[in-house]
């Protein structure tokens, strides 16, 4: 089976059976969900789709998604080219130094928490003070870069709704930072698809930004001067550093040279003799952040759909929501929440992680037959937590274990609202010159071109 507009003959991944495609069980359906159940059984495309049971991710590892330049770019994100960096400031020759600056994904935390029997806090500390003792002399946490994506996809989705009326496509807006369905929807879907797409830039792309434009200039430094390594909880990151990106042309550097994922460090750390050590994560300003650990809402994401939605109902409605309730519909992984007033719903917000829920998602919307306003979109079944770097036990499945102590680690986090950030307002106004100003759209928006799959490409193994 092949993913839909695939190249390839013969697709080379491996087919998933349902369960290991997508962790999540049925819910019971009630009456209201008897329209969606009809839909089900419908004959035609989607049942195509989702009776190939392709992993997104692995999707993208073949030619319809990949040319051989990236996929030989992607493949050199690995250990070691983090350590050729890191032997680079070993040189006696003081030209080739580089400042080792490393940020770490919310979600990347957990897994080091259960890796480490520690609580989310020490754990951080301890991730780190290994880091440091390699080499390392930053060590950023990616909450901010969270923040800005998140406001900024607030603003343009209130923008996106009062326009609906003339402007027919602006909903239902897709979110767009997740890159396994950033680069499908880009290069697979295309058109009518990516005009959905919200152009709020990832969280890891404004954290290239900060990195390689901000805190360059707060230390003197140019950004080639400057190795800006990720840490994240799965390998299409690794793809979405090579986007080309503003900063990046304007100053002849990536905004991101090199992602790892949690497990690729945790294996770095298991076979390193370095002494155990804890250190406090860096900030963007100089010195060292608080050492409490703090996420966004939303069970194993940055919480797109929570803070959207309630900013939502108060800017159009006048509504405060205190409280968020997804309620699941066809499995776990599609939820939904309504806003409802006088009997009329006013908002429809979904969430659909998986490759089953995100092809029925297409299908829907290419009909004209789906109702959201809002959709967060996630490649992973289960959300960022379930990330293939990370989620994964020694026979290449998903460690159910692991994630539901991960699950209940990440829960556990206080929850801080990106309008409460008091660094973000502070870098508004000094790197952005304010909230609306063009240098703020620069760096914190993108587009998103539809292009026909490449001709040819690097097959590549994960």
């Amino acid at each position: 089976m092949k993913c839909e507009h695939c190249t390839r003959k013969e697709c080379s991944k491996k087919s998933k059976t349902d369960d290991e495609e997508n962790a999540s069980v049925d819910a019971p359906r009630s009456a209201n969900e008897k329209e969606e159940a009809k839909d089900m059984q419908e004959k035609g495309e989607f049942h195509k789709l989702a009776d190939a049971k392709i992993f997104l991710s692995d999707c993208l590892a073949c030619e319809s998604c990949l040319t051989a330049k990236e996929g030989a770019r992607v493949s050199q994100q690995n250990a070691k080219d983090f350590f050729r960096f890191l032997n680079l400031n070993k040189k006696c020759d003081t030209s080739k130094h580089r400042v080792l600056a490393v940020s770490v994904c919310p979600q990347s935390l957990p897994y080091f928490a259960a890796k480490f029997s520690l609580g989310v806090t020490d754990a951080s500390r301890r991730l780190c003070g290994f880091l440091k003792n390699l080499g390392v002399h930053y060590v950023f946490d990616m909450t901010v870069a969270a923040d800005f994506s998140i406001l900024e996809s607030q603003k343009e989705f209130v923008r996106r709704y009062r326009q609906h009326q003339e402007e027919e496509r602006a909903l239902p807006m897709l979110t767009s930072a997740c890159p396994g369905w950033v680069q499908y929807a880009e290069r697979v879907l295309g058109d009518p698809i990516t005009p959905h797409l919200c152009t709020a830039k990832s969280p890891q792309q404004i954290m290239g930004s900060l990195v390689k434009d901000y805190f360059a200039r707060q230390q003197n430094l140019s950004p080639d001067k400057i190795v800006h390594v990720i840490v994240a909880p799965c390998y299409d990151r690794k793809l979405e550093a090579l986007r080309e990106d503003y900063y990046a042309a304007l100053h002849d550097s990536r905004a991101v040279d090199c992602v790892l994922t949690s497990g690729e460090i945790a294996q770095i750390m298991e076979q390193s003799d370095l002494p155990v050590t804890e250190a406090a994560v860096d900030t963007l300003f100089g010195g060292l952040e608080e050492d409490e650990v703090r996420r966004h809402g939303g069970a194993s994401a940055d919480g797109y759909l929570v803070h959207v939605f309630r900013h939502a109902a108060k800017e159009l409605f006048g509504e405060d929501v205190e409280g968020v309730n997804c309620r699941a519909l066809r499995n776990k992984d599609f939820q939904e929440a309504t806003l409802e007033k006088n009997g009329k719903v006013l908002l429809r917000f979904a969430a659909a992680y998986g490759f089953r829920n995100i092809q029925n998602m297409i299908l829907k919307l290419k009909k004209g037959r789906f109702p959201y306003h809002f959709v967060e979109v996630l490649a992973c079944p289960g959300g960022c937590l379930n990330g293939k770097g990370q989620a994964q036990a020694e026979d290449g499945q998903a460690d159910r274990a692991l994630l539901r102590q991960m699950e209940g680690i990440y829960a556990g986090i206080p929850v801080q609202p990106p309008e409460a950030s008091k660094h973000m307002w502070r870098l508004y106004q000094e790197w952005l010159d304010g909230t609306d100003s063009p240098r703020a759209q620069q760096a914190l928006h993108t587009t998103h071109p539809s292009s026909e799959p490449p001709a040819s490409s690097l097959d590549i193994k994960w």
